[in-house]
């Protein structure tokens, strides 16, 4: 076994035998993400490097500490990708996103509503959990039926039910053709069915954002799509959907290939002119709710203006983290719920009081503490990151 391995084991085993409590980083592309940072930073980027990589296979199997840049990297020059399109938050820089990270946040980029989510496309998963124990959950193959869907449980589990180690993904081959269509004119409402329309149709959507544009003189209301997929099918479908559009009274172009990859980048990444901050007690919440929930009546609270993305069903805002409660009774409203995703850069702390996430029900909070119970019996990961201890 790895020495860099066995010190991560054995710094697990001294913190449960302490009683101390760590926090898994990788990179810490992702610190500013959660309800608190406490505890001994445990840093797993010692642990890295890409163990196998078939790609006949459709599947690689990367260590956690590996910068997803480099995975990235290794899948291009096979022409392949990670479909979901995970957000790096510190591309190029020493502190930018590792596998495990990607994996434990689980979050992914503007092809989720087709292409499927991080945990969609685990197949396996090495980890160690609370009592320091080196365990492995499915394998390198997608039939992997026997016992608990543990692996995939990992996704989104922020470092709290124990440390990834090794993570085995399915990869896709990058599409033939791709291209994007900007529509101007259509208002939210208008926007989002006939993104609908278009999601029930056998057309190669892949990604989608709406936003309106207060910088442009008079404002404007944009809707971008990008369509990926076989050459022929893309191309019929550039001729449809601008008619579709068109025929709603708004403006269509088709936009330059090179120029709209870095803007769908700045959308994965958050750097695009929405993601800064309108006030200094501004917070950016996420609301995640079903493709279908109709326009939302915000809260007097929230700064005008939505980046709506994934055929509706993502929905970002800006608003004081005193909208909390309004926010996600709004949101359960239409069976979805609202997350503070980024607090004020000056009350970050005060901000967070309000909860990151909403607050789980009795049965679910149940659920959750039985887990880390069975994962982590000696509170090693309780670092209550997701939610308050």
């Amino acid at each position: 076994m790895d020495a860099e391995l066995n010190s991560l084991i054995d710094a697990v085993r001294a913190a449960a035998a302490q009683g101390r409590t760590l926090r898994l980083r990788g990179g810490g592309s992702k610190d500013f993400w959660g309800q608190s940072l406490t505890g001994e930073v445990l840093d797993t980027r010692v642990y890295r490097g890409i163990v196998s990589y078939e790609p006949s296979e459709l599947v690689v199997t990367v260590r956690c500490g590996t910068p997803l840049a480099d995975l990235e990297a290794a899948l291009a020059e096979q022409g392949q990708c990670l479909a979901f399109e995970p957000p790096h938050f510190g591309r190029g820089s020493e502190n930018g996103a590792t596998v495990g990270g990607m994996v434990a946040a689980g979050l992914s980029g503007p092809a989720r509503a087709t292409a499927g989510a991080v945990r969609d496309f685990i197949l396996g998963a090495r980890f160690i959990n609370g009592l320091g124990e080196h365990l492995t959950f499915g394998g390198q193959v997608m039939k992997n039926v026997a016992g608990y869907d543990v692996s995939r449980l990992m996704a989104g589990s922020w470092g709290t039910l124990g440390l990834i180690t090794e993570v085995s993904l399915k990869v896709l081959p990058v599409a033939p053709a791709e291209a994007s269509l900007m529509v101007v004119g259509l208002a939210q409402g208008p926007a989002l069915d006939l993104l609908h329309r278009w999601g029930g149709q056998p057309l190669p959507l892949n990604a989608s954002a709406w936003v309106r544009d207060t910088t442009a003189q008079p404002v404007a209301d944009c809707l971008f799509v990008r369509l990926r997929g076989a050459v022929a099918a893309v191309q019929s479908a550039l001729v449809k959907m601008s008619a579709d559009a068109a025929a709603l009274g708004a403006q269509v172009q088709q936009m330059d290939n090179d120029q709209v990859t870095a803007d769908w980048q700045a959308s994965r990444e958050q750097t695009l002119a929405f993601f800064n901050a309108p006030s200094p007690d501004a917070c950016l919440w996420r609301l995640s709710v079903p493709q279908t929930a109709p326009v939302l009546d915000l809260p007097s609270l929230a700064h005008p203006g939505q980046y709506i993305e994934w055929q509706g069903a993502q929905r970002w805002l800006w608003a004081p983290a005193s909208a909390a409660l309004p926010l996600r009774k709004l949101a359960q409203s239409v069976g979805g719920h609202a997350s503070l995703f980024r607090a004020s850069a000056a009350h970050a702390q005060v901000d967070k009081i309000a909860g990151v996430n909403t607050p789980l029900e009795a049965v679910q909070d149940r659920i959750q503490r039985q887990l880390q119970q069975q994962f982590d019996p000696k509170g090693v990961f309780a670092t209550g990151r997701m939610h308050p201890i």
